[in-house]
């Protein structure tokens, strides 16, 4: 599913580690080493990377980007409509990702990933129609699975 993590998996995921599986009551798994969640899925749902696994390899995942307006409202849990991805400051990739396709969601003069979302339909078709909701967000700076600890 992830093309781009095949080259780093064996550090994400080291031979020798003791991979755990966590079950919320969610029906939200989490797959953790030493108490960091690096893979999270919500109950048959695709396995997805944690933020902080992508800060660490940003490049596992293909990027969208959005405009400095869109910024707060994403950090706050709002999905991204098309606008916000197909404005100046904005982008989208050049070679076109089909709906369901786990993004990393870049902001405008940002390094860093702020979340992470699925597409609702494809990229260009984002572009084309440039209305309705673009990606949905799975993960995202500040939310519960970004500040969780476990023991």
């Amino acid at each position: 599913m992830y093309p781009n993590i095949e080259p780093v998996i064996d550090e994400i995921i080291p031979k020798k580690a003791t991979l755990m599986l966590v079950k919320t009551k969610e029906r939200i798994s989490l797959y953790t080493i030493d108490g960091n969640v690096l893979f999270f899925q919500h109950f048959d749902e695709p396995l997805v990377p944690t933020l902080r696994i992508l800060h660490q390899y940003p490049d596992i995942l293909p990027k969208v980007q959005v405009d400095r307006g869109a910024i707060k409202f994403v950090l706050s849990g709002a999905n991204i409509m098309c606008p916000g991805l197909t404005s100046p400051g904005a982008r989208l990739p050049e070679t076109d990702l089909p709906e369901g396709s786990i993004v990393a969601v870049m902001a405008e003069g940002k390094t860093h990933a702020l979340a992470i979302g699925i597409t609702k339909m494809s990229t260009d078709h984002m572009k084309s129609i440039n209305k309705g909701n673009g990606v949905d967000l799975l993960h995202f700076l500040g939310d519960p699975l970004w500040k969780i600890v476990v023991d």
